[in-house]
């Protein structure tokens, strides 16, 4: 019971804070200075950041447009939007709909961007300049690489795309890439694309997602008054999720915050689990460092999980020696155990997870409170066969979302161009769809004038229909298209963009091209291109629609039935479930053998950090299980139980042999049953591991398969090499 003094103080605080247990309410009133608040799953993390943001308004230390709140989602910036207007206004803000008057929160690139459409003259670039999305990336990726004769075979574009973003995202422009650090082979022939990449995105007037934050970095170091304006705009700094940052991300901030230090980074080290987009755990555990005297503040009670699942996920986090520490509890009562489970194979564990879901459906709960959280994606096929069998609703977290669909990247390269007339990736998608007798060759002359001119290709058709270059129906379609460009160009400003849109598809014959196909998809394509043109009554002008497709990177599920998720860890991240399961609990499986295999004990620690992420998924039940043999690569192997089941606390767990179907099946039985007793050894290892057919990996020769076996020597087939023989120890299973 509180006592009158308690009671006393807790009325003199406004209510977004007397809410609050004590470590928030430190939070959000910590103001001065730099502060790191390490926020456990299911902490609250959100609700710090938005009543820290509504306490520093209400009590007028800055203004709405002197506070800078960076997310990684346009859906996080939304939801911290709605709710700062809801602590300052109430819930009618809600109800009306009200926008957030904080015209600096946003995404990492969103944030790139604005400030670079407001100086990016000063790096040569117009400010209506174009964001490309992948496809139009790796196509002009594609493009250099034909134009220096470069075999795309030898040399995939998509590789030298990945080799050049991974350079971005450590804030490396060209000249900044040493030839030892590009080495050699795809290195060093992706640091002569990047060179030329940069260069040709500068002549398009156009950004890649990287440069958004890699042009800011070079404008506040080479204009530092630029930097210290921009810098000294903010008075408040709040980054959510700051685990998760990049390198280039991680320099930026330190940038904008280097002047007042008035920064707050929101984060979990322990859910730290994108390494292999970038993200590096480090900029976390050296905030500190970065920044000294910095409040650290630890958000441990959790309000989403029962005790059991809390502590066995602690005990699992805690065998990492990269994390700052924290524990996670709860008030709220100890509930289920988790329990751990060991099947027979991959099919007896799909039976296993449908036959609980079922159990579970049939004592009130609903699927959508039921998650199936896999490694790797070829994991699903297994669990999706038999919810199918069952009759079970499921869907599969992925696919392609609306606006990467292709009637819709047809709409907005026509879109691009109209804001964009230099734009010639979306010129050269579109300027023969539909179809208008415009070959490969007519497109080559294009591109060599216009590289010949150091121009666009809009502008160099126009000059070489000036020049009478093209002639008869060809000149003709062109004249037409271009003259089309113009009428629709014209019309912003004084009509809609949704009036334009639909303009532009009637009368570029693209709608009609759609009513003429007779493929069964032909309609649907036809439903979303009006979508299309509804959607865009949200946007007051062509470049902030533009401007949302090129930043959005979440759609939100519209499907409302009743189904059972079904996704991978790394994309149930932020979600929660009453009962999940985590299936596949093998070694090589996961932790997964690649990022064992590439990144040592790096990786294993943040494979532990995606099995943390797994459990604190659940509400009221987790279940852990792993089989004992497994189909991968069209062969069944032996398999062993994941370390990470070893290094759950037994206080917290209930191992089993089998499911309700499996506890009197005779042998099966009889091998799933020597795990129960003896928690160390859940499984016996396989007598002999590397058995004719098994799927091997050396760290010299790469992957190969087992022929034959003679004492501890093995001959083997590898992909990459001639048939070999080595010495078991050499060796590990893939």
């Amino acid at each position: 019971m509180m006592s009158n003094t308690a009671e006393s103080v807790a009325e003199q605080l406004p209510p977004y804070i007397a809410n609050l247990n004590p470590e928030q309410a430190a939070a959000v009133q910590a103001t001065d200075g730099a502060v790191l608040v390490l926020a456990g799953a299911g902490t609250g993390k959100t609700r710090v950041l938005t009543s820290r943001i509504a306490h520093i308004l209400m009590q007028r230390m800055a203004w709405p447009g002197q506070i800078l709140a960076v997310t990684f989602t346009n859906k996080a910036a939304r939801e911290m939007g709605s709710r700062i207007e809801t602590l300052l206004h109430g819930e009618r803000a809600m109800e009306q709909g009200q926008r957030s008057s904080l015209t600096w929160l946003g995404t990492f690139h969103s944030i790139g961007a604005k400030i670079m459409r407001q100086h990016a003259e000063r790096l040569g670039f117009t400010s209506s300049f174009t964001i490309l999305d992948a496809d139009d990336q790796l196509r002009l990726i594609k493009q250099l690489l034909s134009e220096r004769n470069i075999d795309d075979k030898q040399n995939p574009p998509k590789l030298i795309l990945s080799i050049i973003q991974g350079w971005k995202d450590q804030g490396l422009v060209p000249e900044k890439v040493s030839a030892e650090d590009a080495g050699h082979g795809a290195g060093a022939r992706a640091l002569a694309i990047y060179k030329a990449y940069q260069e040709r995105l500068k002549t398009l007037n156009a950004m890649d997602f990287g440069d958004l934050l890699l042009h800011n970095l070079t404008l506040f170091t080479q204009q530092p008054e630029i930097h210290k304006e921009i810098s000294q705009r903010f008075k408040y700094i709040l980054v959510d999720e700051y685990q998760d940052t990049n390198v280039a991300q991680y320099l930026w901030l330190r940038l904008l915050a280097s002047g007042h230090k008035n920064i707050c980074c929101v984060g979990d080290d322990d859910q730290s689990i994108y390494g292999w987009r970038g993200a590096k755990v480090g900029n976390i555990l050296k905030f500190e460092h970065d920044f000294p005297g910095a409040t650290v503040i630890r958000l441990e009670r959790n309000y989403r999980s029962t005790g059991h699942i809390l502590a066995a996920a602690s005990g699992l986090i805690a065998h990492n020696a990269g994390r700052l520490g924290k524990t996670l509890w709860t008030e709220d009562e100890a509930g289920e155990q988790v329990r751990v489970r060991s099947l027979w194979d991959g099919d007896e564990e799909a039976r296993f997870v449908g036959e609980e879901v079922e159990m579970l459906q049939h004592r009130g709960s609903t699927l959508n409170e039921m998650a199936v959280l896999v490694r790797a994606g070829f994991q699903t096929r297994a669990f999706e066969e038999r919810f199918l069998t069952l009759g079970v609703g499921y869907r599969v977290i992925g696919g392609l979302r609306f606006y990467e669909r292709q009637e819709i990247r047809d709409a907005v390269a026509y879109l691009r161009v109209i804001s964009q007339p230099d734009d010639d990736l979306a010129f050269e998608r579109i300027i023969n769809t539909p179809r208008r007798g415009i070959g490969t060759a007519t497109l080559e002359l294009i591109h060599t004038t216009a590289r010949a001119r150091n121009t666009s290709m809009v502008r160099a058709t126009r000059e070489l229909l000036d020049a009478n270059m093209f002639k008869g129906k060809l000149g003709n379609s062109l004249n037409t298209l271009l003259a089309a460009f113009d009428k629709w160009r014209a019309l912003i400003g004084t009509q809609t963009i949704g009036e334009i849109t639909d303009a532009m598809l009637e009368e570029s014959g693209y709608r009609a091209m759609w009513q003429a196909e007779t493929s069964p998809d032909a309609q649907g394509r036809l439903e979303n291109l009006k979508e299309l043109v509804r959607a865009m009554g949200d946007f007051e002008s062509l470049t902030g629609f533009l401007e949302h497709v090129g930043l959005v990177v979440d759609m939100a599920e519209s499907n409302n039935a009743d189904m059972v998720s079904l996704m991978t860890l790394h994309a149930a991240k932020g979600l929660e479930f009453d009962h999940v399961f985590l299936p596949g609990w093998e070694e090589g499986v996961f932790p997964h053998q690649r990022a064992l295999d590439e990144k040592g004990g790096e990786g294993l620690e943040e494979e532990r950090r995606l099995a943390y992420v797994g459990l604190t998924r659940a509400r009221k039940s987790a279940t852990v299980s792993f089989a004992g043999s497994r189909r991968i690569y069209n062969q069944w192997q032996s398999s062993i139980p994941s370390r990470f089941v070893n290094e759950l606390p037994v206080a917290h767990i209930e191992m089993m042999a089998g499911g309700m179907s499996q506890q009197s099946s005779g042998s099966r039985g009889a091998f799933l049953g020597s795990v129960s007793s003896a928690r160390a050894q859940p499984v016996a290892a396989p007598v002999d591991p590397y058995a004719q057919g098994t799927r091997i990996f050396h760290v010299k020769f790469g992957y190969g398969v087992v022929l034959r076996k003679n004492g501890d020597t093995l001959e083997i087939a590898f992909e990459k090499t001639n048939i070999k023989k080595v010495k078991a120890d050499f060796v590990e299973k893939a």
